[in-house]
């Protein structure tokens, strides 16, 4: 079903609500006479009469209030939407891991929104560290996803930094880790135990250890805590964990770092009419990126030669 011209629709309830097609020009700085033709336009459409014409003078019928009544309310919806998109033009929702927000993201935002007056970022961190984002279902504008880039056709994305998983223990367990790692010992960072799998297959530790036991979280910030305490060998990524490396709360018992391919990539619809402030956050955030520890680090990449 086809609907009447919006023009017109907004014509005649001007007109309705001030009962007045001249004060109705007046507000839509049209002719009394295109707001008669909008009514006109409307009466053949709906097949009933919106206003009863006596000479000069109208005054809205019936049918024409009922309809008015509710092209008011529904003008008003509109309305309301209009100045509630203008006034988050300034605002961005972005998507992250609690990793990442905890260890890196929060900082950075603090002096973003220093540096960038009313613009701010409206941040929500799920307690999961996700990698994956549904911009048609979630009500986001932008994420920040770990992966290797590519995160479905309607999207793009930009790296900020790659991942290099380390073996991070407290100082006082550094010795005897060296000297024997076991499966009782590690930690892993998600149900999956990926990360421990990869950086064992590529430094070729992984000789005798059972990856069905250890001690298995949530997310890096869980692993990395409990490694803190003093309750085994997290693997963690080394960017996230360097403050923590550099302050003595956690050290290096093993001095290779791997890269996984992946990294934490900026990522946001295609044709989004938000770029301009996406970009803008994109460009804060590439030159903010964090620094490795100031270690001896042997640099592995993600293939085995």
């Amino acid at each position: 079903m086809s609907l009447p011209p919006l023009y017109a629709l907004r014509a005649f309830e001007a007109a309705a609500r001030f009962n007045s097609f001249s004060k109705a020009a007046a507000l839509l700085n049209i002719t009394p006479g295109a707001v008669s033709r909008h009514v006109r336009t409307l009466e053949l459409w709906f097949e009933c009469e919106l206003f009863i014409r006596q000479g000069p003078r109208v005054e809205v019928s019936e049918a024409g209030r009922v309809l008015a009544g509710q092209l008011n309310e529904s003008f008003n919806s509109i309305e309301w939407a209009c100045r509630a998109f203008k006034s988050a033009s300034h605002l961005l929702r972005l998507k992250a891991p609690s990793t990442l927000t905890i260890r890196w993201l929060l900082d950075v935002l603090k002096s973003f929104h220093e540096n960038h007056g009313k613009f701010k970022v409206d941040i929500a961190s799920v307690w999961m560290d996700i990698d994956n984002v549904d911009f048609m279902r979630e009500p986001y504008d932008c994420a920040i996803l770990l992966g290797n880039g590519y995160f479905g056709d309607s999207t793009e994305s930009r790296l900020l930094f790659q991942e290099w998983l380390i073996p991070v223990c407290h100082p006082s367990m550094v010795e005897s880790v060296r000297q024997k790692l076991v499966s009782g010992d590690l930690i892993h960072p998600s149900p999956d135990r990926r990360d421990w799998r990869r950086w064992l297959k590529r430094t070729g530790f992984s000789s005798g250890l059972d990856m069905s036991f250890g001690k298995v979280f949530d997310t890096l910030e869980q692993g990395c805590i409990a490694a803190i305490n003093g309750h085994g060998v997290a693997i963690s990524d080394l960017s996230l964990t360097a403050e923590a490396l550099n302050s003595g709360l956690l050290a290096l018992p093993f001095k290779e770092a791997v890269a996984t391919g992946d990294g934490y990539y900026l990522v946001w619809p295609k044709n989004s009419c938000r770029y301009q402030s996406v970009e803008r956050l994109l460009h804060w955030l590439s030159a903010h990126t964090p620094l490795l520890p100031s270690l001896e680090i042997a640099y592995l990449d993600s293939e085995k030669e």
